[in-house]
């Protein structure tokens, strides 16, 4: 068994503009000159919060690590509602989640907005309870600051070398940043590279960043099958969707052809709903080995609500199975 690690990988991001070039490269040459232990603990919290994501924890293998034949794999997207900076019931949906992985006897898991408080590291705690093997990466926030997220991705099957990283557009503002976190998964049919991704909210920000990601994973995956999985923030009937939708499979719609599919809503204080839409989605990047969706379905867990968002489930069976 690979124990935890903390590792450090470089983020692939946009070259800052030249201004902001000109401005940390100020701002560094200050502090090396003040020192930091001499900064005001503000300044401590702030520069922790703007430090840039890349340090990973990283567990390789599962354990025990699974002997069975290639087969149907089941994966799952799900964005776990951090809800700082109350974190309401966390260890409670926590719990919820995990049972409902359990019950669907989920191979793959692909998380946005995974938790650290000073009481719970939630992406340990999953993988503890799972027995699986997971890769986290930060997103925002600071451990200094008693809080921060990022994304994760699990595993019944071994993880292989460092995963990619990578910082979706904005890489000028160091106090917000969106990110891609892939690995390489070693599962009894063939490797596949999974994807988790969290995109953002504005409409412009949102289409450029699902731009970058259509070129980078057609990169990393090489020919490869991919899964990119995650919130996209932006629904089915937006330009970028249907643009990636060209080469991407869209496996709930490839079940599912028609019909309204919410995955978040958000409701009126008296109770009715203000805005439905689809934000979640698990797509499938076609290569090799070749794979074939047996089932897609949203779930919401049901020992109680894991989240704001419905997680996503994919039966995905290798073609020469299907055929």
């Amino acid at each position: 068994m690979s124990g935890r690690r903390t590792i450090y990988v470089k983020p692939y991001r946009e070259e800052h503009p030249r201004f902001y070039q000109h401005l940390y490269s100020s701002v560094k040459r200050l502090l090396n000159w003040i020192g930091h232990e001499r900064l005001p603990e503000f300044a401590k919290v702030a520069l922790s919060v703007a430090q840039s994501a890349g340090h990973v924890s990283m567990q390789s293998e599962p354990y025990p690590v699974p002997a069975e034949g290639c087969g149907v794999m089941n994966v799952m997207s799900a964005n776990l509602w951090h809800d700082y900076p109350r974190f309401k019931d966390l260890e409670k949906r926590l719990d919820s989640f995990a049972g409902m992985v359990e019950l669907e006897q989920v191979d793959l898991i692909l998380l946005q907005e995974v938790a650290r408080t000073p009481s719970l590291h939630a992406d340990e705690w999953l993988a503890a309870r799972l027995k699986m093997a997971y890769v986290y990466s930060r997103a925002n926030g600071s451990q200094r600051l008693g809080f921060e997220e990022g994304l994760g991705v699990y595993s019944r099957f071994p993880l292989k070398r460092l995963p990619y990283l990578r910082q979706m557009g904005q890489a000028h503002n160091p106090f917000s940043r969106r990110l891609v976190l892939g690995v390489e998964v070693d599962t009894p049919c063939g490797e596949i590279v999974a994807f988790s991704a969290h995109l953002g909210l504005m409409h412009r920000q949102n289409a450029k960043q699902l731009r970058e990601l259509h070129g980078w994973v057609n990169e990393i995956s090489a020919g490869r099958s991919a899964i990119i999985a995650g919130d996209f923030n932006t629904p089915e009937h937006t330009h970028q969707i249907k643009h990636v939708r060209t080469t991407w499979l869209d496996t709930f719609r490839d079940v599912h052809e028609h019909g309204h599919a919410p995955t978040h809503e958000i409701h009126w204080p008296w109770g009715g709903v203000f805005l439905s839409h689809r934000l979640d989605y698990i797509f499938l990047q076609p290569g090799k080995p070749s794979w074939q969706v047996v089932d897609v379905r949203h779930l919401d867990a049901p020992d109680g609500p894991h989240s704001d968002h419905r997680a996503v489930l994919a039966r995905l069976a290798p073609s020469h199975l299907v055929a």
